[in-house]
C-alpha cells in the first residue's frame, strides 16, 4: 500500500539522516490544556521550542496524528465538499532543537521529494517570505530562480503565537500542469488547484517580543510538516485525497453496507462516502487516545462529527448503526501502523454504536417536533423563529444546515439572525463556565543555573543515604548563600536519593544534616529538568553554600510509596486483563498512604470486575515475583509492543523498563524489590471523574489491613445489635427483611380497607349542587393513595364532580376529578383548579376531566372546597 510505504521511507530516510524516531503523540493532547486535539507535528515539541524542556536528542522526525476540527484550526464543514479538506490527517515532519537550520533542512527537503517521493523535481515550485533572501540564495541550488516564489507574512511566516518563537517558511508546491488552472505560480493560482502544497519549512528563528520586535533566537531551530494524505495523492497523479489506497478502502466498505456505487463526480451521493470516510478515522483515533463523545469541549467536537457522520449515512439510505461495521476495514488498513486501532476496537465499537443509536432516537424525537414548529410557522408568515430553531439544534442536536434543508422543503425560511444570537449567548455561557489554562512561557529562576550546572545525579534506586555538595540554596524565589534556623527554602545538592515528584509519585522527604546545621526536606521537586530540589526547613543552625552535607531518606515513607507504585503497576496490568487492552493510563497518584490511578473506560466497574482485578493482583502479590529494572534505547522501547508507555511523558534516548515479567513499563519511578513485600491489596472506591474517564483508588500493606479490621469491627457491632454471632448475620438480616416485607403487606391490607371504608362514607353523603353530583373532602393519606382514592371513588360515582385534598408535611395537596359526561357539558376540571387553587397558596393545572395543585395553607382547604361548590352553582 503506498501510503504505508511513503510513511514509512519517510521516517527510515531521516532516522538514517541521525534523526531520533519520535512515534505519534496521542491526538488528544492530555498533558496540553491549550489544544482540543493535536494538530500539528510540533506539538509534542513545544515545551522545547519554547526553551521550557530538553530531549536527549537534537533532530527528530515522526508522523504525528493531527485532528483539525475545532477551535482555530475548523476544516469539518468543509470535509466531503473538496479534494483536500480533513478533519484528520498524518503529518510526515523532521525537526531540528538547534542544531542544523536552513540550509541543511532545505536539502533534506529536496532529496526527500526528489529520491522518497519520487516527484519530478522539474514540478517542484519552492516559496520563500518576501524578505528571507537567505533562502532565496539557498533554493537557487536546486531550481531555476524564476521558480522561486517571494511571499507575504500571511503564507510564509510562522509564529507560535502574538509573542514568543517564529520565522519565515518555505513551502514547497507541486504544478499539476495547465490541465488544472491558468496559474503561473503558486503566487498566481486563483483556484489552488494547479500549485498544490505539499510541505512546509518553518525556520524558527526569532522570538517576537511585546513591543512586536523581532529578536534573533540563540539557538534557531527547524520545523517541518509535509501532510501524508496529500503526498500521496500526488504521487498518485489523482485530484483528490479521497481518491488515495486508505480512503478507497474505506469508501468500499461503505459501498457495501448502503449498497451503492461512490461516483466521486457525483455531487449527490459522492460527499457522504468522503465525510464517513473521514469522520471514521477521526473518532477511531481520538477515541483510541482516550477521548470520548460528550457534550463538552473536544468531547463535544467528537459527538459533532459523528452525528454529521450518521446524518450523511442517512442520505445513503443507512437508518441504522453502521460505523461500527466500517470499522474493521479502518483497522485493517491502518492497524499495523498504529496497533492503538487494534487494541481499542472493541471499545470504539461499542461507543460509536452505543452513540449513533442514541442519536437516531434524537433524530426521531427532533423529527416530531420539527413538525409541529413548521405547524406553527405557517400560521406567522411561513416563518420557523430563531428560538425554535436553537431549541432543535441544542435540544435535540438537529444541525441548522438539516433544518434549513427541512424548512426550504416546505417552502419556509428560517429567522437566521435570532438563531445566531441565540448561538452566540448559549457559546458566551460556555466560555464563562470554563476557563481555560494557559501556559506561562515566563523564564524559569532556575534557567541560568540549570545552563551552568550538571544535573543532579540521582542515586535512590540502590541507596538511601548520601554524601553531597550543597551547589544552591533558594529562599522566596532568589538564591541565597545561607539558610538558617527557622527559614524555609530549596536546597540542590550535587547528587541525591532524594526522588523528586514525577509521574504522579510524590516527592521523598527526609532530612540533610552538617557539622552546623540540619535541614528537614518536607518534599523534592523538580524545578528544572535534571534538577532535584529538596524543599523544607532549617530545624537547627545553618546550612551554606558548599557545604559537605550528609542526605538520609525517610526510609519507612520510601518503601509505603514504592509498594504502593509497583501496585499501580499490578493493577494497570490487571485492568488490561479484566475490561481490555483499550485501557489508558490518564493520570495518576502514588504516595505512602494509597494509590490512584485514571483511565480511559466508557462505563462504571461492576462489583464482579472490581473483585476479579483485586483477586488478580493479590495473587501475583502472594506470588512475590522479583521487580526488576533496566536502561534501554527509547528507539527500541517504542516499537516493543509488550513495554506500556504513556501520553504526555517525555521520553530521552534511554528509558527505564520496570519489569515484572508479565507487566513491563516504562517509568521512571521508585519501586519494591519483590511484590510480595505490598502485602494485600483493596479497592475502596471507584468513581467516573470525566466522560469516559474512570478512577480507581486503592490501599496496600497496612491500611488495606486497617480498612479490612475496620469493616470487621462494623460487623461485629452489627450482629451484637442484632443479637446473633457475625456468621448468623446474613441469615437474621434475611429474616428481619421477610418479616418487614410481610407487615409493609399487611398494613397496606389495612390501609387499602381503611381507604375502601373512607369511599364508602364519601359515596353516601353525595351533595347535589346545580344537579351536579359532588363529593369534596379532606383526607389524612398520602399522595399516591390520593390519587388511588379519586380513582377508585370516580369509578364507582360515575357521573359527578370530585374534589379531594389532603395535608402533607405542612402542605396541602388539591385533586379534581370531573366525568366525561359533565365535561362535555362545560364542567371544567383545569378551569375549577385555577379558581381555588390561590385560597391555599398555590397554582395548578391539568385537562378538562383531571387537574391537581399544590399548596402551602393547608388551613384553607374547607374554604376551596366551598369555592368549588359556588364554582358549580354558578355554571
Amino acid at each position: 500500500m503506498l501510503t504505508q510505504s511513503i510513511r514509512r521511507q519517510f521516517i527510515e530516510y531521516f532516522k538514517s539522516k541521525g534523526h531520533a524516531h519520535v512515534i505519534s503523540s496521542s491526538v488528544v493532547p492530555h498533558e496540553d490544556p491549550t489544544l482540543l486535539f493535536s494538530n500539528a507535528g510540533m506539538n509534542q515539541f513545544k515545551e522545547v521550542f519554547l526553551g521550557m524542556s530538553v530531549r536527549d536528542y537534537k533532530r527528530a522526525t515522526t508522523c504525528q496524528k493531527c485532528i483539525r476540527a475545532g477551535g482555530k484550526h475548523n476544516d469539518l464543514d468543509n470535509v466531503g465538499h473538496t479534494s483536500r479538506h480533513l478533519t484528520f490527517f498524518e503529518m510526515l515532519g523532521n525537526f531540528s532543537f538547534g542544531d542544523y537550520f536552513k540550509k541543511e533542512a532545505m536539502a533534506f527537503a529536496w532529496e526527500v521529494a526528489t529520491k522518497v517521493f519520487g516527484f519530478d523535481e522539474d514540478k517542484i515550485w519552492p516559496t520563500v517570505f518576501r524578505e528571507d533572501d537567505e533562502a532565496f540564495e539557498l533554493w537557487k541550488q536546486y531550481v531555476p530562480v524564476e521558480r522561486i516564489t517571494r511571499m507575504d507574512e500571511k503564507d510564509n511566516f510562522w509564529a507560535m503565537g502574538d509573542t514568543g518563537p517564529c520565522g519565515p517558511c518555505s513551502e514547497l508546491y507541486y504544478d499539476r500542469g495547465p490541465a488544472f488552472g491558468k496559474g503561473t505560480s503558486p503566487a498566481d493560482d486563483p483556484d489552488g488547484e494547479r500549485y498544490i502544497e505539499f510541505w512546509n519549512l518553518v525556520f524558527m528563528q526569532y522570538n517576537r517580543q511585546p513591543d512586536g520586535k523581532l529578536v534573533p533566537l540563540p539557538n534557531p531551530s527547524i520545523d517541518t510538516g509535509a501532510g501524508l494524505e496529500r503526498v500521496v495523492s500526488l504521487k498518485m497523479n489523482v485530484n483528490s485525497i479521497f481518491l488515495t489506497d486508505i480512503f478507497q478502502g474505506i469508501i468500499q466498505k461503505i459501498e457495501e453496507i448502503s449498497g451503492k456505487k461512490y461516483v466521486h463526480e457525483d455531487e449527490k451521493t459522492a460527499p457522504a462516502f468522503r465525510v464517513i470516510a473521514d469522520h471514521l478515522r477521526s473518532l477511531s483515533f481520538a477515541i483510541a487516545d482516550g477521548a470520548q463523545p460528550s457534550n463538552v469541549e473536544r468531547g463535544y467536537v467528537l459527538r459533532k462529527i459523528l452525528r454529521r457522520a450518521v446524518r450523511y449515512g442517512r442520505q445513503l439510505g443507512i437508518d441504522e448503526p453502521f460505523l461500527g461495521r466500517v470499522l474493521p476495514r479502518l483497522i485493517e488498513l491502518m492497524g499495523e501502523d498504529y496497533p492503538e486501532l487494534r487494541k481499542a476496537e472493541k471499545r470504539i465499537s461499542d461507543i460509536l454504536t452505543g452513540e449513533e443509536e442514541a442519536f437516531l432516537r434524537t433524530l426521531q424525537r427532533g423529527g416530531n417536533m420539527l413538525n409541529q414548529v413548521i405547524q406553527r410557522a405557517q400560521e406567522h408568515n411561513r416563518l420557523i423563529n430563531g428560538e425554535d430553531a436553537f431549541k432543535l439544534k441544542d435540544t435535540y442536536g438537529l444541525p441548522i444546515e438539516e433544518i434549513l434543508l427541512f424548512a426550504k422543503d416546505n417552502n419556509f425560511t428560517v429567522e437566521l439572525r435570532r438563531y445566531e444570537e441565540l448561538e452566540n449567548e448559549a457559546r458566551e455561557r460556555s466560555r464563562s463556565q470554563h476557563k481555560t489554562a494557559k501556559q506561562s512561557v515566563e523564564q524559569s529562576v532556575f534557567a541560568e543555573f540549570a545552563a551552568k550546572e550538571k544535573e543532579t545525579e540521582f542515586l535512590g534506586y540502590e541507596n538511601s543515604t548520601a554524601t553531597a555538595v550543597v551547589k544552591a540554596l533558594i529562599k522566596e524565589g532568589a538564591f541565597v548563600k545561607r539558610l538558617e534556623k527557622g527559614e524555609e527554602g530549596m536546597v540542590i545538592l550535587d547528587k541525591t536519593p532524594f526522588y523528586a515528584e514525577m509521574g504522579g509519585q510524590v516527592g521523598d522527604s527526609g532530612m540533610i544534616t552538617t557539622s552546623s546545621g540540619r535541614f528537614e526536606v518536607k518534599d523534592a521537586q523538580a524545578p528544572s529538568k535534571g534538577i532535584t530540589g529538596h524543599i523544607g526547613i532549617v530545624q537547627d543552625g545553618l546550612l551554606q553554600l558548599g557545604d559537605t552535607v550528609e542526605v538520609s531518606l525517610d526510609t519507612s515513607r520510601r518503601q509505603q510509596i514504592a509498594n504502593n507504585h509497583t501496585a499501580t503497576h499490578l493493577l494497570h496490568w490487571a485492568l488490561h486483563k479484566v475490561l481490555g487492552e483499550h485501557v489508558k493510563q490518564a493520570g495518576s497518584v502514588v504516595d505512602e498512604g494509597h494509590l490512584r490511578f485514571d483511565f480511559n473506560h466508557h462505563k462504571a466497574l461492576t462489583a464482579d470486575e472490581i473483585e476479579a482485578i483485586e483477586n488478580l493482583v493479590n495473587d501475583k502479590i502472594r506470588q512475590n515475583n522479583p521487580v526488576k529494572w533496566y536502561e534501554i534505547p527509547y528507539d527500541q522501547a517504542q516499537h516493543r509492543q509488550d513495554i506500556k508507555q504513556f501520553f504526555g511523558d517525555k521520553y530521552g534516548t534511554t528509558v527505564r523498563v520496570v519489569d515484572i515479567d508479565y507487566s513491563k513499563e516504562l517509568c521512571g519511578g521508585t519501586h519494591t524489590s519483590f511484590t510480595g513485600n505490598i502485602g494485600l491489596f483493596i479497592i475502596p472506591k471507584e468513581s467516573s471523574i470525566a466522560a469516559g474517564v474512570r478512577r480507581i483508588e486503592a490501599i496496600t500493606g497496612a491500611a488495606a489491613m486497617e480498612y479490612l479490621r475496620s469493616h470487621g469491627q462494623q460487623i461485629e457491632q452489627l450482629a451484637a445489635l442484632a443479637k446473633v454471632k457475625p456468621l448468623q448475620l446474613q441469615d437474621r438480616l434475611n429474616k428481619l427483611l421477610d418479616e418487614n416485607k410481610a407487615l409493609s403487606q399487611e398494613l397496606k391490607k389495612l390501609r387499602q380497607g381503611s381507604l375502601s371504608q373512607k369511599i364508602n362514607e364519601m359515596l353516601s353523603e353525595v351533595s347535589n349542587v346545580n344537579n351536579i353530583p359532588l363529593i369534596a373532602a379532606e383526607l389524612a393519606i398520602s399522595a399516591d393513595e390520593l390519587r388511588q382514592c379519586a380513582d377508585e371513588t370516580m369509578a364507582r360515582l360515575g357521573s359527578g364532580v370530585l374534589v379531594l385534598g389532603n395535608k402533607e408535611n405542612e402542605r396541602c395537596q388539591l385533586l379534581i376529578r370531573v366525568s366525561d359526561d359533565l365535561v362535555g357539558k362545560g364542567v371544567n376540571a383545569q378551569a375549577i383548579i385555577k379558581e381555588i387553587a390561590p385560597i391555599v397558596g398555590g397554582s395548578g393545572g391539568g385537562k378538562p376531566n383531571n387537574a391537581q395543585a399544590g399548596g402551602k395553607d393547608p388551613s384553607k382547604l374547607g374554604e376551596a372546597f366551598a369555592a368549588a361548590k359556588q364554582f358549580l352553582a354558578r355554571h
